[in-house]
Formats: C-alpha cells, structure tokens, sequence
C-alpha cells in the first residue's frame, strides 16, 4: 500500500509537531514536510509532490486562503485540507470555493483528522451536511445584489448538465455520500461515481464541495427538495 504523502503548514511549531506526531505515526501517512507560513508552500509542494496539504487558515505573511487559491491553479495540485479554529467562518468558505475539499477544527480528535486525510486522498471531501449548511447560511448572508449575480452565474454553468447528472449533484450538494446517492437514485455506486466525475468535468470544478456550493448558489438545492 503507497503511504499518502503530506504536508503540514501552520505557523506554530508546536501545532506542528502535534500534528507530526498524531499522523506520522500511521502506517499510511508519510509526513514529506513542513512549513511555517503560506509563502513556503509552493517551493515545498514542487520538493515533496505531497497528495495532502493540511492548511493552517491564519498566518502571518501569506494565509492559507491566499497559498489554497494559488496551489488549485496548477495542472498537478494536491488537496488542500483547511485547518481552523472557526467553524465556517468567511476565510474557510472561500478556501472551500477556491478549491479545497474541506475543513477541520485544531481541536478535532486526532483519530478524525487522521480519517479526514484519508478521506481526502481517496477522494472524498471532509463535509458533513451539517457542516454544508452553515456554509450555505453564510453565503445567503451575502450582498443580495452579489447573491443575485452568483445564482446567475451557477444556473448558466449548471445549464451544461443533463437532468440525471443535475439530480446526482444536488444529492452531492446535500452531503450525500455515493453509496446513499446510489441507493436514493436506484443506481450503482459505480454509475454514480460516473456522473460525478463528468460533473465536475463538464463544470471545471475542482471536488465536491465545489459542486454542492454551486447547487446551492443556483437554488437547486430548493427546487429538487425530493432528491
């Protein structure tokens, strides 16, 4: 079994070590490095090619909102796992929608970070449906003026799907996992991994985090209230 490669950034060492030694001791995590501020990242991710970067939100020089949106622009970028102390707070939401496939809290249990990267290297992202509604209610706090251009602009790109592929990504958009899609959409697990990958595909979407803020920005997730 190939050991998940990963990188930690966070501006205090003792956070660091913490974190090194809670998931480096697993047998399927490789710690390939360390950084203390968001302008280390770059030149840390070209020297290690990590699978998961495990981002702390706040820093001094360069934040990890800021290092999240220039590492999701390159062809070969690895996943970006927030670290915060703030639950869904504005600068993890715009992480989430520049690219990253989820959050967790410093004080998450060490086991369930450890299960979050795991998740996240396997290609799953760390949201759970309460978690996405938070989200959700702090992005209907917005401007309405800016909320109106944002579900304009969600329904034209969302316009690219069929009316299958739609229904699977509403279900995503509700945290459903692909086995209760599978189950809810009486088709196979297999098929609905099919639909989500054209999904994100068709929209040049990142993850599925980025799929279930765009359902929600288009107001899908209202309109298919039995999907």
């Amino acid at each position: 079994m190939t050991a998940i490669r990963l990188l930690l950034v966070d501006d205090d060492p003792l956070v660091r070590a913490g974190l090194s030694l809670m998931l480096g001791g697993a047998d399927d995590v490789e710690i390939v490095g360390e950084a203390a501020d968001g302008d280390e990242v770059a030149a840390l991710v070209d020297r290690t090619r990590p699978d998961v970067v495990l981002m702390d939100i706040r820093m001094p020089v360069v934040d990890g909102l800021t290092a999240t949106e220039r590492l999701r622009t390159r062809p070969d970028a690895p996943q970006v796992v927030v670290l915060t102390t703030f639950h869904a707070d504005e600068q993890v939401l715009r992480a989430l929608r520049a690219g990253a496939a989820g959050f967790v809290l410093k004080d998450t249990p060490p086991a369930q970070i450890l299960d979050a990267v795991r998740r996240v290297a396997a290609g799953d992202p760390v949201l759970s449906p309460a978690v996405i509604r938070r989200l959700m209610e702090q992005a209907a706090g917005t401007a309405p003026d800016t909320r109106h251009a944002r579900h304009a602009r969600a329904r034209a790109r969302l316009d690219a799907l069929n009316d299958r592929e739609r229904e699977v990504a509403v279900a995503v958009g509700r945290g459903m996992a692909n086995a209760d899609i599978a189950a809810h959409l009486y088709m196979s697990v297999a098929t609905v991994k099919a639909h989500v990958s054209r999904i994100l595909a068709r929209l040049d979407l990142d993850n599925r985090v980025q799929i279930a803020l765009l359902t929600y920005d288009a107001g899908l997730l209202d309109e298919y209230r039995d999907v």
